[in-house]
């Protein structure tokens, strides 16, 4: 599947550091960025750039700031083409402290909200562009976030937003590819002058076939991570999508390298992927939470129970 205009971003690092609170090493995080710089890919996501006065230094890495020096660390030393970007949330970043484009090694800011807080999210989006970033919105919860108040939301988003891209973002891994290809015709139906992402959760195994249907149906911004890795039930593999597009400007074997020296031995560390409660997390349409602390319980394993307590099928 080669289409020129597809860019892929990677986000490993930002997703992945959901898992451990972003604690990463330097070491770690630099490898991760010297390896997506050799494959090609053309974003590379390191976290978000959220306040230190609503999250704690002492309880979360540097991947939950990402502060400009911080970032300048690891690209130094490295020749790449791969643009850096960073993700916000709605209400947890100081705008004020977002320097200008031309003083910062970022490059994309990407704006995460739920349809609820649309307006802010278009304010902050629309203040990132004016800083001369490339600034998108990431709609999260799409699956329960369908029908008027979604349409209403991207006509606004076409309307007063200076974004490059609006992204789909089934954060519960719940999308089926009939839904997926509803979503992506809805949103290119109304965004006329914006491109469409899609970062898929692996939730029900459907992330990577997911994001088949969204490039089948022109979603030509698409999210994935090395080995799957993300929070709960992780993500859409970048070896899987890289494989798939058979773009010559991509070359897979950093990737795997990647996996041999350092994800195969982070799985025995942290654990991700596809595990039935994610499974019965993403077939009810639950967020994972509930899941995610059943794996951190003595019943971990006791899948029928959990399954009940979702579904109140229990006698």
């Amino acid at each position: 599947m080669y289409r020129p205009q597809i860019k892929v971003l990677d986000c490993t690092i930002r997703d992945g550091g959901l898992i451990n609170n972003h604690l990463f090493d330097h070491r770690f995080v630099k490898e991760v960025y010297k390896g997506i710089s050799a494959s090609g890919v053309d974003y590379i996501e390191l976290g978000y750039k959220n306040s230190k006065s609503l999250f704690s230094p002492k309880e979360y890495g540097a991947w939950k700031f990402c502060e400009d020096d911080e970032i300048k660390k690891i690209k130094e030393g490295v020749e790449s083409n791969t643009k850096v970007a960073v993700m916000v949330d709605v209400g947890r970043v100081n705008l004020d402290d977002v320097k200008p484009k031309a003083e910062s090694p970022v490059d994309m800011i990407r704006t995460a909200t739920y349809v609820k807080d649309i307006d802010k999210a278009i304010h902050m989006a629309n203040h990132f562009a004016d800083k001369g970033y490339e600034a998108t919105l990431n709609i999260m919860a799409i699956s329960r976030d369908r029908g008027s108040a979604l349409t209403e939301a991207l006509h606004q988003i076409e309307k007063e937003s200076k974004v490059i891209a609006v992204y789909i973002v089934d954060s519960f891994g719940t999308l089926y590819q009939e839904t997926t290809e509803e979503l992506v015709k809805e949103f290119r139906s109304i965004l006329k002058t914006r491109e469409v992402g899609f970062h898929g959760h692996n939730n029900q195994q459907l992330a990577f076939g997911n994001t088949i249907e969204a490039i089948i149906h022109n979603a030509n911004y698409l999210d994935a991570t090395v080995y799957g890795i993300g929070r709960a039930a992780g993500n859409c593999p970048l070896e899987l999508l890289v494989g798939f597009l058979k773009n010559p400007k991509f070359d897979i074997r950093p990737i795997l390298d990647l996996i041999s020296k350092e994800f195969i031995p982070l799985r025995n560390e942290i654990e991700w992927g596809y595990i039935i409660p994610y499974a019965i997390a993403g077939m009810m349409g639950e967020h994972p939470r509930a899941a995610m602390a059943l794996r951190n319980s003595d019943k971990k394993e006791n899948y029928r129970e959990f399954y009940e307590s979702l579904t109140n099928t229990g006698l």
